[in-house]
């Protein structure tokens, strides 16, 4: 799956972002809202990537039990 040109653009935006909130929250002596160790970070992006993955993968399974699951108003298909 490639990433067009607006997904790029805010994928940089968001680093951007992160990198000012980050200097921002240094700069003013406040708790930065990331965790401060590079093992709690590469736990975030790691949380974030298998989040993702496995979203990803359940979007392309079949439903196996489609034929139980109840419409808008929760009510099960005629026959059952």
């Amino acid at each position: 799956m490639k990433a067009g040109p607006t997904q790029k653009t805010r994928i940089v935006i968001g680093l951007l972002l992160g990198v000012a909130i980050g200097a921002l929250c240094r700069w003013a002596g406040i708790p930065s809202p990331a965790p401060p160790v590079l093992a709690g970070a590469l736990l975030v992006v790691a949380m974030t990537l298998g989040y993702i993955a496995t979203d990803r993968w359940v979007a392309k399974r079949e439903a196996r039990h489609r034929d139980l699951c109840g419409g808008p108003d929760g009510s099960l298909k005629q026959g059952r």
